[in-house]
């Protein structure tokens, strides 16, 4: 199984190294017991003071919510980063971004913009940024405050956790072909020719290996750690544009089925295992639900790469029931998560909904290590290695950029700068 989680690294020739790995505020000045005191106390609070019966405090709990929600607002905004030694450059907010709306007019010199009020207004043409956007972000503990504010509870009230409960086939459906039906056009301008939507591999920190160099690492890599062999039963579970698909059939002779919900994938990827070379027989790409996928012949080999977090975690245990079901006696599970780090600061969370807004709608099963492994041996799997490839994640995202910068014009001029 692979992780990806945070990790920064100041000598990698490989990767371009962060200038400032600051640390914000997080779980290690976070107290749980006080929020819970303050959940569950002031609606006891609330029965004492007015005489009420106990009988009343059950239906006054849900006055806990908006308290859970301000408690999250008012530590966000002043809890104090922990153990930090990293020296920002401390300059004003106006050598990084150009406030164009006068509504914002509160921030400028040394008042930090909340992370989530810069994004929607640069979004919406109201903030312009001086200089390269990775740059500019690298920085952003030096402008931004990363503080909850009403436009990301309200998307996490009414649409986090309401997707979070249900992910239904309906609903996983509608968001990955909103998603990743936008076009193949759209996704190659940073993707590059592999089409592989996941983390690559840096085989070597002291080289500066291209973005297909790395991703083809990655193909042999799953493939060599799988054992792959000739007459193989393989699936790879949210295939992507197949790519995986195509190289496992071709390199190693297995029978390779890929399954995804995104239609233009789906042709995409049986165009791709005819690119390859691979007799249609021998592989192919299937427009599925995981949940429809036949569990009979079973396989020797399955493969899921970043997609397990769209099942959530409500169904996340039936799943890895579900992949032990399709699975022979002696069959490998190969699993890569796009996960939260344990020791989270408030800063993964305001990311972590962006990330459900804009970038993976409906992944919220990007959790820790210790959780994914734990539901992995509850399921039944036996783990044989953990990796943790945050540093080759930053290296890939790196060329993405790089890519989309090259292509910039090009797309936005076709779909447009939001």
């Amino acid at each position: 199984m692979n992780k990806m989680t945070s990790e920064t690294s100041k000598n990698w020739a490989a990767i371009k190294n962060p200038p400032y790995p600051a640390e914000g505020a997080g779980n290690q000045t976070f107290s749980f017991y006080t929020l819970c005191g303050a959940v569950l106390g002031f609606p006891l609070f609330l029965v004492i003071y007015f005489r009420l019966s106990l009988l009343f405090y059950p239906f006054l709990l849900p006055i806990g919510l908006p308290i859970f929600a301000g408690y999250f607002v008012l530590s966000s905004k002043y809890a104090t980063p922990y153990n930090n030694k990293v020296q920002l450059p401390g300059r004003k907010i106006e050598e990084y971004i150009n406030i164009k709306d006068s509504s914002l007019a509160a921030y400028s010199n040394r008042n930090k913009i909340p992370m989530e009020l810069f994004f929607e207004n640069y979004f919406d043409g109201k903030i312009d940024l001086c200089g390269d956007a990775l740059d500019i972000l690298e920085a952003r503990h030096d402008w931004a405050s990363f503080e909850f504010t009403m436009g990301q509870l309200k998307f996490f009230l009414t649409q986090w956790i309401p997707e979070v409960l249900v992910h239904s086939k309906k609903q996983d459906e509608e968001q990955v072909r909103d998603h990743y039906d936008r076009g193949d056009d759209f996704y190659a301008a940073f993707l590059g020719p592999r089409m592989v939507y996941t983390s690559g591999i840096i085989s070597d920190q002291n080289k500066r290996e291209t973005l297909e160099e790395i991703q083809d690492n990655k193909l042999k890599l799953v493939c060599e750690r799988m054992r792959m062999k000739e007459g193989e039963r393989h699936l790879d579970i949210g295939c992507g544009w197949g790519t995986l698909v195509a190289y496992a059939a071709k390199h190693y002779g297995v029978d390779s089925t890929g399954i995804t919900l995104g239609r233009n994938q789906t042709q995409f990827g049986n165009n791709r295992i005819k690119e390859f070379g691979v007799n249609g027989q021998q592989a192919r790409i299937i427009c599925m639900d995981y949940r429809d996928i036949p569990r009979r012949p079973k396989y020797h080999k399955i493969t899921c790469l970043e997609m397990a977090e769209h099942v959530g975690v409500r169904l996340f245990t039936t799943f890895l029931e579900q992949v032990r079901d399709m699975l022979e006696d002696d069959g490998l599970f190969f699993l890569q998560i796009a996960g939260l780090r344990r020791t989270w600061q408030y800063e993964d969370f305001i990311w972590g909904l962006f990330m459900a807004k804009y970038i993976f709608p409906g992944a919220d099963a990007s959790c820790p290590l210790g959780w994914v492994i734990d539901k992995l041996e509850v399921s039944g799997f036996e783990i044989q290695s953990v990796d943790t490839i945050g540093v080759h994640y930053s290296g890939t995202i790196w060329r993405w950029y790089q890519n989309w910068l090259k292509n910039k014009d090009t797309i936005t001029g076709k779909y447009g700068k939001r």
